[in-house]
């Protein structure tokens, strides 16, 4: 699986390994142990970027290379596999996306007037800390417990977000709001009904707009954003379940891949990254996807 550095990160991977996957992750330029400015993101496509390299490069190991590839999402996670997707449509067998980022919620955005204010001066002042947003993580974690851990973890970013980096965000999921109907690989959204981050009514757009033959659904009533790492125990069980059943539906056998020629993978990039339950519903028949290797994760 393709996978980004975000709040129980390690956790997550550590569940999807036990059930038999191998998983593979990078921490965000600036996020968790890169480095650069605190979450300051200069240019999304640059994330997307180092993703694309760093999980091609693994896949184009000798042991990898005839296993399936699965990306995974969460939040803005998901807007990188989609974007990783649209990147390069015919590489990823398919992803999982919990409470993708495709929009953000009208609830967390700032004011309209605020954004363009905030517009005009982004390149005076990318990195300053200034946009009026609520609390996230008070929004996104359900469980109180798990609420204080997560803000306990020096890793995890807890201050106002830089001016370019929520523009960048915001670009990023108009962006992916947008071209929903380009998206044409195999996917299984999960999102909580009642998450007030990002807008569960765009997961049922993707699910709706997608050209897909192979999609599916599932929106858990009263569930808040942070499936895997903020809700009661019960609750993120469940989500696992779901997400292994998945995948393994699709995970049997050893697909017969020809070997990659070496160029598919670097298309003229540097080496280099940047300095750094309510219901599923599938629809059409589903191809069944071979290989039991999830190449990356991608987090918020």
């Amino acid at each position: 699986m393709v996978w980004g550095q975000c709040y129980f990160l390690s956790a997550c991977g550590v569940k999807l390994a036990a059930a038999g996957f191998g998983v593979f992750g990078i921490d965000y330029e600036g996020h968790g142990k890169s480095t650069g400015a605190r979450c300051y993101i200069q240019k999304f496509d640059h994330i997307v970027a180092d993703c694309d390299r760093f999980f091609k490069s693994v896949c184009d190991m000798e042991e990898f290379r005839r296993k399936s590839r699965f990306l995974y999402g969460e939040s803005m996670g998901g807007a990188v596999a989609l974007l990783l997707h649209r990147k390069d449509p015919t590489f990823w067998d398919g992803a999982v996306l919990a409470a993708p980022m495709c929009k953000i919620s009208e609830k967390v955005k700032p004011h309209p007037v605020v954004i363009t204010l905030l517009t005009q001066v982004e390149e005076l002042i990318p990195t300053w800390k200034i946009v009026p947003t609520k609390d996230v993580i008070d929004s996104a974690f359900k469980d109180p417990v798990k609420r204080e851990k997560i803000r306990k973890n020096k890793l995890i970013y807890q201050d106002k977000p830089r001016l370019k980096t929520a523009l960048e965000l915001l670009r990023t999921s108009m962006d992916v709001e947008d071209s929903l109907s380009e998206v044409k690989m195999p996917f299984f959204i999960l999102h909580g009904k009642a998450d007030t981050v990002t807008d569960p009514e765009v997961s049922q757009a993707l699910y709706e707009r997608a050209a897909s033959a192979d999609k599916s659904l599932k929106l858990y009533p009263g569930m808040w954003h942070g499936l895997t790492a903020g809700e009661p125990d019960e609750n993120v069980e469940l989500v696992f379940a779901d997400i292994v059943a998945w995948l393994k539906e699709r995970s049997q056998d050893d697909r017969v891949r020809a070997p990659p020629e070496p160029e598919m993978y670097r298309r003229g990039a540097s080496s280099e990254f940047s300095n750094s339950t309510e219901s599923q519903t599938p629809i059409h028949s589903r191809p069944r996807r071979r290989g039991s290797f999830l190449c990356g994760k991608c987090r918020m």
